[in-house]
């Protein structure tokens, strides 16, 4: 079997051989190459597993030189990109288009690291540089400046303080993601590694492997130890997306490694320590799942110690006219379309558009206005609706009086809710709204029991509403009730 190939692109000589020696001492052919001409030649024979490519400072010039090796005839594999990064300037154009970026100088372990996600695709990352990774979270932070957004941003910075888990909800597309990156990057843990899981996109037999790692023998296939995510995320953290989507038997794993920071790996007899903070996202309705026993109501609770809401793009369209400076700025560039603008009157029709996909349906906007050089969007003269908007109308009935809008399932349905409300009601008042011995009247778990009273609409401030907010109670200046210290949120204290 022939070896793994690396093409290493860096004029530096002694640079090159070193990155040489370090490849080939895991095990890989390695072909060197002084500039991208002359890697020309090689990568039109061959395919390689990494491309390891010395970029000007800044990365500029990369949006040119990466398409020339995608297309001359061989595989360059994943493509690192390696640049000096001078103070204050930022990487978000080359960062799109090669498969990882390592600020120069670097080390021999984040280059191990860089490789490990390049491959596992866990990584569409930002620099290993801490300092530019905030820098960028920051910067996109920014762009939060609607009031609810603003709650959210003062949540992101009390969590990244406190050491806990934090559970992030919201619509697909809502920036969920960045706020996972945002805890990471504002807190201790910075300098540690970032990995991200998306739960739904791996396979549920492969899954446990993917988070837990193997041992080699371990079922067939596994001819050689892997490391699982978890022990990548040691002293850093892990970002669990879609943790809805997670099969029952691996939330029982992830209970005990979150309860005890331990686990094996597959096939493993010995356990595994390990230091990592978890942040977990969905965009499903997990108290739901929970009364409906599809999701582990114990690790509901280890996962919701915080929660952080993002709300969907139709509740803070004043961020938008911001959204698509931004997006342009770093579009643009990518597609060599500089003093490309958005017209005002474009503008106006975004604001007003949905946005059934949230942000990455404007940022989709934006990427087709640049491409097809098409900035009054002609060849979409309608946006994009979604198929429920789509839908016709049903005609009417000629001749007729129209048919009343009824459903069996909808009268039957509200008719089992009504009755629900006026159950929960009275056992509640018969237990003074004692909420525990209301749910053990009822024959239902606790949060079966929230879950309902949120879905019929019966809370206990609606019932009390005339009472007042304690007299010692004071708020944060972004409105929350804080504690004792007068600092934090009380919620930071009691989870």
């Amino acid at each position: 079997m022939d070896e793994p190939k690396v093409l290493v692109v860096e004029p530096d000589p002694e640079l090159r051989e070193s990155l040489a020696a370090f490849m080939r001492a895991r095990g890989y052919r390695c072909l060197l190459a002084k500039s991208i001409d002359e890697a020309l030649e090689p990568l039109a024979q061959n395919d390689f597993r990494f491309t390891l490519l010395d970029l000007p400072p800044n990365g500029s010039g990369g949006p040119d030189v990466v398409p020339r090796l995608r297309l001359q005839g061989g595989d360059p594999g994943a493509i690192i990109g390696l640049v000096e990064v001078a103070d204050g300037k930022d990487l978000d154009a080359i960062s799109l288009v090669v498969d990882a970026v390592l600020a120069k100088p670097f080390t021999l372990s984040e280059l191990q690291r860089t490789l490990d996600e390049a491959v596992s695709g866990s990584a569409r990352p930002l620099v290993h540089s801490p300092n530019h990774a905030m820098a960028r979270v920051r910067r996109e932070m920014e762009l939060w400046r609607s009031p609810k957004m603003v709650q959210v941003v003062e949540i992101i910075r009390e969590a990244a303080r406190v050491d806990i888990t934090v559970l992030i909800t919201g619509e697909t597309g809502t920036g969920k993601d960045l706020g996972a990156r945002a805890i990471h990057y504002l807190s201790s843990r910075r300098s540690g590694p970032f990995v991200k899981v998306n739960c739904a996109a791996v396979p549920r037999e492969l899954l446990e492997s993917e988070l837990f790692g193997h041992e080699r023998g371990a079922f067939t296939g596994a001819h050689k130890l892997k490391i699982g995510k978890f022990e990548e995320a040691h002293r850093g953290t892990i970002f669990l997306d879609e943790i809805g989507d997670l099969h029952p038997a691996l939330q029982a794993k992830l209970l005990h490694v979150l309860q005890d920071g331990d686990f094996s790996r597959v096939g493993g007899r010995s356990t595994l320590k390990v230091d990592v903070r978890v942040i977990a996202a969905t965009n499903q309705d997990l108290e739901r799942a929970v009364a409906e026993r599809r999701f582990r109501e114990d690790l509901y609770y280890r996962l919701n110690v915080i929660q952080l809401v993002v709300p969907p793009l139709r509740e803070r369209v004043e961020e938008i006219p911001h959204l698509i400076e931004y997006f342009v700025k770093i579009y643009s560039k990518l597609f060599r379309r500089e003093g490309f603008s958005v017209p005002a009157e474009v503008v106006q029709r975004l604001l007003q558009h949905p946005y059934p996909g949230n942000v990455r349906q404007l940022e989709n906007f934006i990427k087709r206005m640049i491409v097809l050089g098409d900035p009054f969007l002609t060849r979409a003269p309608h946006l994009e609706r979604s198929p429920a908007e789509d839908a016709p109308a049903p005609a009417p009935l000629v001749g007729r009086a129209p048919l009343p809008d009824l459903s069996l399932k909808d009268i039957g349905r509200k008719a089992a809710l009504a009755a629900e409300r006026d159950a929960i009601w009275t056992v509640l008042e018969h237990t003074e709204w004692n909420r525990v011995r209301a749910a053990k009247a009822l024959r239902i778990s606790y949060r079966a029991l929230l879950y309902k009273m949120k879905q019929v609409g019966l809370t206990r401030s609606r019932a009390y509403s005339h009472l007042a907010w304690p007299a010692d109670d004071r708020r944060s200046s972004a409105g929350w009730p804080v504690g004792g210290d007068g600092e934090r949120p009380w919620w930071i204290h009691h989870g």
